[in-house]
């Protein structure tokens, strides 16, 4: 009688009679399975991954009119308003600051209203009549918001005046701004890191009551 009634467990590493473990062919399986996965994966890497390079620029040739005058530029599409006022332009009175549209330094007045050039692509601006810091005084003459400016003291660095002002010229025509927390509410959008709030709305006031 045998003494063992149970059969002896096979060894999955043993070889099978073709020479392949059932261990190795799970292994097998599960490495073609992944090479099915990735291979897409890494034919696409380039255009994934952080750090690739972008393709190529597509320019385009667009006329701005900016301050009464008009300039025609050939470009990447991909150039800001900011970058090109600053860069193509030659008018570094609009700011750079956070390049997200967060701190409002970059606003410029476009057709009349305000706008942060950080946030739209020059070549969408064609037609339109945009206006910088540098085009608001008439020769010698500042524009009464720039004068109101000066008068109240409402600017300490100086670095974010050019779109607070700007940003005041556009409240103003938008004739919205009946009290105090109008103004300040409706220039929140404009960060003044040295905290001269206080007098940049004693400058919109004055200007608001002319």
């Amino acid at each position: 009688m045998d003494k063992n009634p149970h059969p002896p467990i096979e060894d999955d590493s043993s070889s099978s009679s073709s020479g392949t473990s059932r261990r190795g062919f799970l292994t097998q399986v599960a490495v073609a399975g992944a090479g099915l996965t990735l291979t897409p994966l890494l034919t696409g890497a380039k255009e994934i991954l952080p750090g690739a390079p972008p393709g190529p620029a597509q320019t385009s040739t667009v006329t701005l009119t900016v301050n009464g005058q008009k300039h025609t530029l050939n470009m990447d599409e991909r150039t800001s308003l900011l970058d090109a006022l600053r860069e193509n332009l030659a008018m570094p009175g609009t700011k750079k600051g956070c390049d997200h549209g967060q701190c409002g330094a970059c606003t410029v007045l476009v057709n009349g209203r305000r706008i942060n050039s950080c946030l739209t692509f020059a070549v969408m601006h064609q037609g339109d009549e945009i206006t910088t810091i540098e085009g608001l005084a008439k020769g010698d003459e500042l524009h009464p918001m720039q004068a109101a400016f000066l008068k109240h003291d409402a600017f300490q660095c100086g670095y974010c005046t050019p779109g607070q002002i700007c940003s005041a010229v556009g409240l103003i025509n938008e004739g919205h701004a009946r009290t105090d927390a109008d103004i300040h509410e409706l220039m929140s959008g404009n960060i003044c890191r040295c905290g001269a709030y206080q007098n940049i709305v004693a400058a919109i006031k004055e200007v608001k009551n002319v």
